[in-house]
């Protein structure tokens, strides 16, 4: 009997040591948990195929976050609800901001003349793009990050930590070289698309690709008259070649936008979050690569 009682409360013992960590949103979840391995225990607050910029912390975020040792989070302005989630959380553990030290691209909505006013501000991302999980060269520096973030709260898996940490960077690396021999060759005239919201303005950077979003960088945000009147434009006079729809966005504006112009609907997108587990993006390396399929399959 005591053989068992022991036994049964090895799988409990072993749970209570591994680090409480929390990732704000699926593709920063997978990221850590590849680092974090088996020393880990995660919890992620706004899931696959959810969105992170309408997300509205529940009491079981606020739980979650309250007995976290490592939270991980964007920044950049990505969740706005954050600084008041750790506040009511009374959050005590250490934060990871992934994309400390990358130098952000400016935000479209502020940018572009006339694109924003300031009552967008309070539900967009300020004068930075946070999108900068989307440049496979980026995420090197949230795998550092992240890595090192986790290395701070458990030391005695730091090594373990480095070197998952370094078997992904390799992987991002290929990817780059892969992405760049395909989409970065297209032709530049073959190059300029439409999407849901402007999430792949750094995607669009590092492979010539320019990406026109009808919403802002927030899915919260509303495209306005003239916004639309220039779209339609450009369609029209065959600048854009395809439409895309993302995972997480209502389709019906953009098909609608299609149908009225005649523009090629291409396939969905995946942006700022992943698919379920058996979808076709659920990590984010899977993520690259089906949207590097379908962007190929439409501009070719």
């Amino acid at each position: 009997m005591l053989v068992g009682f022991v036994l049964l409360c090895q799988p409990a013992a072993r749970a209570a040591d591994k680090v409480a960590v929390v990732a704000t949103f699926s593709i920063l979840a997978d990221l850590t948990q590849k680092i974090g391995g088996d020393a880990i225990a995660l919890t992620t607050l706004v899931g696959a195929n959810e969105d992170a910029h309408a997300f509205e912390p529940t009491a079981d975020a606020q739980r979650a976050v309250a007995g976290a040792q490592l939270l991980v989070a964007n920044g950049l302005g990505f969740e706005p609800w954050l600084e008041r989630l750790i506040d009511a959380a009374a959050f005590k553990g250490n934060l990871v901001i992934a994309t400390t030290g990358i130098e952000p691209l400016a935000s479209t909505e502020e940018s572009e003349e006339g694109h924003a006013n300031d009552e967008d501000h309070d539900h967009g991302h300020g004068a930075a793009d946070p999108h900068a999980f989307q440049d496979p060269r980026l995420v090197l520096t949230y795998i550092d990050n992240i890595a090192a973030g986790l290395a701070k709260v458990a030391p005695e898996h730091a090594a373990d930590f480095q070197s998952n940490a370094e078997a992904l960077r390799a992987q991002f690396r290929t990817l780059n070289s892969e992405l760049t021999a395909s989409l970065g060759a297209l032709p530049a005239e073959k190059k300029r698309i439409l999407t849901s919201h402007d999430a792949f303005q750094y995607f669009g950077h590092a492979y010539g690709i320019d990406f026109i979003g009808v919403q802002g960088v927030s899915t919260e945000s509303e495209p306005s008259a003239q916004d639309l009147k220039q779209i339609v434009e450009q369609i029209k006079s065959g600048h854009i070649k395809a439409v895309f729809i993302e995972n997480m966005n209502d389709p019906r504006f953009v098909e609608s936008l299609a149908g009225d112009t005649g523009v090629t609907i291409g396939g969905d997108l995946y942006s700022d979050a992943l698919s379920a587990a058996d979808g076709p993006a659920s990590d984010l390396i899977s993520l690259y690569r089906h949207n590097q399929q379908e962007l190929l399959r439409a501009l070719k």
